[in-house]
């Protein structure tokens, strides 16, 4: 007589600190072989230490990991892959400078020649769908292609259990499918894949099971396919998550910022030129730009916030007044207001508090903080307070230091600010980018709101679902073209999808007729 089947990997009770803070807190979860487990849980709530702690890049401080039954210490990443752990990480850990095969050589064992590697990929890459040109500098690949670098250079490791975090975030919904058909191909070959994401939908059709972590505990475990999205978000952020919906604005509102004809020349080497860029963009609504990272996302955000200047003053109007020859403070007084995706060194200082990254962004536009020459750091303590608590910003201390704050409470922050200022215009970037779904949930209402109280947001996102919940219209933005605006209940997610295609996106610009 057999027993339970042995998984492929448990935790028991692992317990990871961080000084005074507990990461993980007895974590105990078990993955089968052959299936795709779900880990799931708001920003912080311990699913990154985790899976470093099975990948060799931390040691937990107790408990135990358990391969195919057996306790096992994984000391570094070298050790995990020895014993057959892979892992995908969120952000890309490529060389743009070198080839496809070059890069995959650098994390292989000495004795692996490009030769080796070259004819290795071609076989990886055919067997499991995923086409690659060994030759090609990683520098011309679209963010799809450069993850598949990524996955096939973990695969030629023969993993008999893959780790992915966030895998779909920078794919088109063609490539998201056909990394679906790949994980589903690696499962029925019995390996397993433990799957890091926010996207309940995609989870809930991909996942065998799933395990909810909140606050460094599991809290519960679940069948996704059995449970829906709604009780999953409640499982991960322990409340009732509530979607935005669109703010549906009238016609003939008035055009807050107006676009012709931007194109600008790519600012680095691996950089995405702007080419032709023209819109308008009305007072009310929520307008959204999508498109899968690289192909001209932050190019033009710098444009619009004036941290790139145009060639010509009339390329872009605020509320008709011409500004491309303006800086962003400029813009600001204008009661425009800009939110950059990269939240530590762009959008905050990471060393500053809280209160002095209030001064930073608002000294130069609110007469109140700059009086008679003189910072007033108490008014700005006060902003940041308020900030926080009408953005549920946590932090252990009153005036924290940016870097101190997980990502998603940041992120609330650096959201919080802009909104604060109570802007007639909000260009933000990336607004829910590795969000928890609280937390992201909150930011979408307030851009909503906002646009209902009669602002012009532009939203520009990779992320479809998003997109979708909040934008009145939608615009697709490939190799630095941007398609036309179009109402968002007109334009499917396969359509769009077609437009964030290179080949497509040369071949027409604009679009389709959608009336055709």
């Amino acid at each position: 007589m057999t027993g339970e089947p042995v998984p492929i990997l448990e935790t028991v009770e692992v317990t990871k600190t961080f000084g005074d803070f507990v990461a993980n807190d007895r974590v105990s979860l078990s993955v089968a072989a052959g299936e795709i487990h779900a880990l799931l849980g708001e920003n912080g709530a311990g699913k990154s230490t985790l899976v470093k702690a099975l990948f060799g890049v931390h040691r937990p401080d107790s408990g135990s990991i358990l391969w195919r039954g057996r306790p096992v210490e994984i000391g570094s990443p070298a050790r995990a892959r020895e014993l057959g752990i892979g892992m995908v990480f969120q952000h890309f850990s490529l060389f743009d400078a070198l080839t496809v095969a070059e890069n995959v050589a650098v994390a292989l064992p000495a004795d692996y020649s490009v030769a080796r590697v070259t004819r290795e990929l071609a076989q990886i890459s055919s067997r499991y769908g995923l086409p690659l040109n060994p030759h090609a500098l990683v520098a011309d690949l679209s963010s799809g292609q450069r993850q598949r670098v990524e996955i096939v250079r973990c695969l030629m490791q023969n993993p008999d259990l893959v780790i992915m975090d966030e895998p779909t975030s920078v794919l088109t919904p063609q490539e998201t499918e056909d990394l679906f058909a790949m994980l589903e191909q690696l499962t029925a070959e019995g390996r397993s894949v433990l799957y890091i994401s926010h996207k309940l939908d995609e989870v809930r059709r991909l996942c065998q099971h799933a395990t909810v972590l909140r606050h460094g505990r599991v809290v519960g475990s679940c069948v996704p396919a059995e449970t829906d999205k709604a009780e999953l978000a409640r499982m991960m952020v322990g409340e009732t998550v509530h979607a935005a919906r669109p703010a549906g604005a009238a016609a003939g509102a008035e055009v807050a910022l107006r676009v012709r004809d931007l194109s600008m020349p790519a600012p680095t080497l691996f950089g995405t030129a702007l080419k032709g860029i023209s819109f308008a963009l009305p007072a009310g609504q929520v307008s959204a730009i999508a498109g899968i990272a690289g192909n001209g996302q932050g190019e033009l955000f710098a444009a619009l916030s004036g941290e790139r200047l145009c060639t010509g003053p009339e390329t872009i109007a605020i509320f008709g007044r011409p500004v491309g020859r303006l800086g962003i403070t400029a813009r600001r007084r204008m009661n425009a207001d800009f939110i950059s995706e990269d939240r530590l060194g762009h959008a905050t200082a990471p060393d500053m508090t809280l209160s002095e990254n209030v001064l930073v962004t608002r000294a130069k536009t609110d007469p109140d903080l700059l009086a008679g020459g003189i910072l007033r750091k108490g008014l700005a303590g006060r902003i940041a307070a308020r900030i926080r608590k009408a953005f549920d910003v946590r932090a252990a201390a009153a005036d924290p230091a940016a870097r101190a704050l997980s990502g998603g409470n940041l992120q609330k922050f650096i959201v919080g600010r802009a909104v604060d200022r109570a802007p007639a215009l909000l260009v933000v970037d990336q607004p829910t980018w590795g969000v928890d779904a609280g937390a992201a949930a909150h930011i979408r209402r307030t851009l909503v709101e906002l646009a209902q109280g009669g602002a012009a947001i532009l939203v520009i996102s990779q992320d479809l679902d998003e997109i979708y919940e909040i934008a009145d219209r939608i615009a697709v933005l490939c190799e630095g073209r941007l398609t036309d605006f179009h109402p968002a209940a007109e334009l499917s997610t396969e359509q769009i999808g077609l437009w964030m295609s290179p080949s497509i996106a040369a071949q027409d610009a604009k679009g389709p007729d959608l009336a055709a």
